[in-house]
């Protein structure tokens, strides 16, 4: 793997930085999603940055950036786009949607009605949308990066398990440590350096380094060990639904990426054990046992994983 890949992620990580203060891991795992060619949801309380970090990433990247504030009467066409009859020159003309842009923040979006939360999943999942019969491919590099909030639940429609499946990760921003808050009080005192942050990256560079992590090499031993945990989740009674094979083909994407970010051309357990929980646990439906027991879907994957024997590869 080339040096120049590796100081280009941490010139992304350290550029975020300056205005994601004290969230290393959430953005690394940001990048990881974005070099995997998969989605994120993020669920947390409002004020905590989900904004700023998707603002943030197009900046670095130089790229397209559209904000969608989803609200129950969004239709489906604001964000596919629609045709329309151009009276002047008497033709029907495609005007774009929303989605069609490159890092796409979704802020919300389990507030919108479940139709308009469907219009996403084509361009999620095949990065493209169909209006009138004609499909339409999506810019590249292309994230869609959700946001919701766990504790409003007014007006709100929960998404389901089939657009879950379709988020490769599920994140959380946290509030700021102390000092990490004291930091950003002086950021903030001395102007907003949202703006200040210069692009590092290119789009076309980002689309070179999402094909170099598909060569990644992953040893045929950590496949069966993700498996192993994969087939636990489909049959352990705390779930009533486990982990789908969509989640089997993310995980070990997300893994490469992972490698790829951390200079590697080969994916180590650690990897996987690292991503497991950020992958696995929001695709899970828990049982009413469970639930009665108040035991938690990131609980029950960590049982599976400390039951799992772990696979000792031979050194590269």
């Amino acid at each position: 793997m080339s040096f120049e890949y590796v100081k280009t992620i941490n010139s992304m990580v350290e550029n975020m930085e300056k205005v994601i203060i004290g969230k290393r891991e959430v953005i690394v795992m940001l990048l990881t999603s974005l070099l995997a060619e998969g989605h994120v949801l993020i669920e947390d309380v409002p004020g905590v940055g989900k904004t700023t970090l998707a603002k943030a990433l197009a900046k670095t990247i130089a790229c397209g950036f559209t904000r969608i504030q989803f609200t129950p009467d969004t239709l489906p066409s604001d964000i596919t786009g629609l045709t329309v009859y151009n009276m002047k020159n008497g033709v029907f003309e495609f005007v774009k949607g929303s989605i069609m842009n490159n890092i796409i923040l979704a802020d919300e979006i389990n507030r919108t009605s479940p139709k308009t939360q469907s219009s996403l999943l084509e361009a999620m999942q095949e990065h493209q949308v169909t209006v009138d019969g004609t499909t339409y491919p999506l810019k590249k590099p292309f994230l869609v990066m959700a946001t919701q909030n766990p504790i409003d639940h007014m007006g709100t429609y929960n998404l389901p398990e089939a657009q879950m499946d379709r988020f490769m990760m599920k994140l959380s921003m946290g509030y700021p440590s102390y000092d990490d808050e004291i930091q950003l009080t002086k950021e903030y005192l001395a102007g907003d350096s949202l703006f200040d942050i210069k692009s590092v990256v290119t789009a076309e560079m980002i689309e070179e380094m999402q094909q170099q992590v598909k060569q990644v090499f992953v040893h045929p031993d950590l496949i069966s060990y993700l498996m192993e945990i994969i087939t636990k989740t489909r049959k352990t009674l705390k779930l009533s639904l486990g982990a789908s094979p969509r989640a089997t083909l993310m995980m070990l994407r997300a893994s490469q990426a992972y490698a790829f970010i951390h200079g590697r051309d080969f994916v180590i357990p650690e990897d996987m054990i690292q991503l497991l929980p950020y992958v696995l646990p929001h695709r899970f439906l828990v049982s009413s046992e469970s639930r009665t027991r108040n035991i938690k879907a990131p609980q029950i994957l960590a049982d599976i994983i400390k039951e799992t024997v772990v696979p000792v590869l031979p050194e590269k």
